[in-house]
């Protein structure tokens, strides 16, 4: 059964940073694109950044561009997703997902790709 943890989040001041990880647990990550999304209350689910099978190739959101890094390790199956620079409007649960390596597409991150997803980590930017 494939499997995905999330865990990292918190409460963080404006400007401050946070490292998720997203482990994988069932199946070997070295075979999957992984994806980070984001819900916040009243909105729809968006995508924030992925990462290829190989950890070549990455896409990020322009809202988080610059700010945000993903990152994976194949051998502890785990990706990361470090965020500087925070803004209250980077509230949200985070999510992260996985898609068959051929479905990574360069300078897209869309839900519709994406499939067994975690149970969500909640950060929250505020003063």
């Amino acid at each position: 059964q494939l499997q995905l943890v999330e865990s990292g989040g918190g409460l963080v001041q404006p400007g401050g940073s946070l490292r998720l990880s997203c482990v994988a647990s069932g199946f070997t990550l070295d075979y999957y694109a992984i994806g980070w999304f984001r819900q916040a209350p009243g909105k729809e689910r968006e995508g924030v950044s992925c990462i290829s099978a190989s950890g070549g190739s990455t896409n990020y959101a322009d809202s988080v561009k610059g700010r945000f890094t993903i990152s994976r390790d194949n051998a502890k199956n785990t990706v990361y997703l470090q965020m500087n620079s925070l803004k209250p409007e980077d509230t949200a649960v985070y999510y992260c997902a996985a898609a068959p390596r051929s479905s990574f597409r360069a300078g897209v991150i869309s839900t519709a790709d994406f499939g067994s997803w975690g149970q969500g980590t909640q950060v929250t930017v505020s003063s």
